[in-house]
């Protein structure tokens, strides 16, 4: 019988063995409170490869020690989703553990819904991708979505240690760990492409280790095993991340070339043209902004063209979407307006609408001031009027800070015309 890979040796069974997702899984969260007491809702759990989603659906199935059962969206379809609803029914309390559910289609989604609204089965689905895009909203509305984060560099060197000293095969072998950087790096975050590297890089050993010896894991060592690994593109597996990340990184590098190869090993590969496409759209926001508007215009109609038109004629929307993308200025401006105005909700909290901005529509709020002097923008010349529109507390924090580029040049004159020194326009 062939040995299990170190990823699936290393599973946890336990809630305290988990690492990683301590807002999920540590001491007094909701999801471990909701294991703990042995009453889970159904839940879809969100993000990347390798951050624990699985691992999370397994130490569920051994904590509630129910009637646990597994499909992978790739492979099942309705009859096996209705088997199991068949059998659910004569138990008192079924698990159903679906992987990457957002490949499940609309009719195969909707063969789940009534039996999660009756509570036949619980589910607990694994994603990838936004639920809200990949989950009919009917099935999503009657789940709790949990978001799962990459793994940090401390918590994948921690793993590394445990699997060292705990995998009977990797101790056989008497490992060093003397540097962990190209291991971490490389695994991005990703726990079971942390573990592949390493067994890979454990084959350089022999079994058993000479006497009075320790075999060296370097970084030199772990890239000159990761460089020998042939990169195809498989849509299931780790390529696909690697190869969006370097489609992302071209375009907003301003490269077209490196954009439109990336995008043909994608296509190539038979990539979803949905996936590619949404991710242009969050990019044409993310990375180009207000330097280049029109850029989310055609992104967004690239999304809706290339659902119309499939492959291979997509190909063609996909390519000038992109090469314009990667063609054109760029901002991540309003990126950073909405993370630091988010930072600066988390600081302060709830702070008050100033009164003048409230809303007023009854008599007792207009008695209380609601919206007393608020000066209607208008009434007054170029339709601006100098007002405060932020708590207090941030009454001068600067958020947007335009690009430099033409049209956030643009931009930016404007505001200062307006503002004069208040936002160091």
């Amino acid at each position: 019988m062939a040995l299990p890979p170190l990823a699936e040796r290393m599973r946890p069974n336990t809630l305290d063995e988990l690492a990683g997702q301590q807002h999920l899984t540590g001491k007094g969260s909701i999801l471990r409170t909701a294991i703990e007491n042995g009453k889970i809702p159904s839940i879809i759990l969100w993000g990347p490869p390798g951050s624990g989603k699985t691992t999370i659906a397994n130490v569920i199935a051994h904590t509630l020690n129910v009637p646990f059962y597994t499909l992978s969206a790739i492979s099942a379809g309705v009859k096996e989703v209705r088997e199991i609803i068949e059998i659910a029914k004569s138990k008192e309390k079924v698990i159903l553990f679906i992987d990457e559910i957002h490949r499940f289609n609309k009719g195969q989604q909707d063969a789940l819904l009534g039996a999660v609204e009756k509570g036949i089965i619980t589910l607990i689905g694994a994603t990838t991708e936004n639920p809200s895009f990949e989950v009919n909203s009917a099935l999503l509305s009657r789940c709790q979505v949990y978001v799962l984060k990459p793994l940090d560099g401390m918590v994948l060197i921690g793993l590394l240690h445990t699997a060292l000293k705990k995998d009977e095969i990797l101790q056989s072998k008497k490992i060093e760990l003397k540097e962990t950087e190209a291991l971490v790096n490389i695994s991005g975050g990703d726990a079971r492409k942390l573990y592949n590297l390493l067994e890979l890089v454990a084959t350089q050993f022999s079994i058993p280790a000479k006497k009075d010896t320790k075999n060296e894991i370097t970084d030199e060592l772990v890239m000159q095993v990761a460089q020998q690994r042939t990169a195809l593109y498989d849509k299931k597996g780790e390529q696909h991340y690697d190869i969006i990340s370097a489609f992302i990184k071209s375009i907003r590098g301003s490269d077209p070339n490196g954009a439109v190869y990336w995008l043909a090993r994608m296509i190539e590969g038979g990539e979803d043209v949905k996936f590619i496409a949404r991710r242009m759209v969050i990019l044409a926001s993310e990375d180009i902004g207000n330097a280049n508007p029109n850029a989310l215009l055609l992104a967004t109609n690239t999304f809706q063209a290339v659902n119309m038109i499939g492959y291979p004629e997509s190909r063609i929307i996909l390519s000038q979407c992109a090469t314009y993308l990667a063609s054109s200025p760029k901002s991540n401006a309003a990126y950073m307006a909405i993370e630091k105005a988010f930072a600066a909700v988390k600081k302060h909290g709830d702070l008050p609408v100033p009164l003048h901005i409230r809303n007023a529509p009854t008599k007792l709020m207009k008695n209380l001031d609601y919206g007393k002097d608020y000066k209607y923008a208008h009434s007054f010349e170029s339709n601006f009027i100098l007002q405060e529109f932020l708590p207090d507390e941030i009454k001068n924090a600067t958020f947007y800070d335009p690009g430099k580029n033409a049209r956030e040049d643009e931009l930016r004159k404007f505001l200062k015309e307006r503002w004069k020194d208040k936002y160091g326009y």
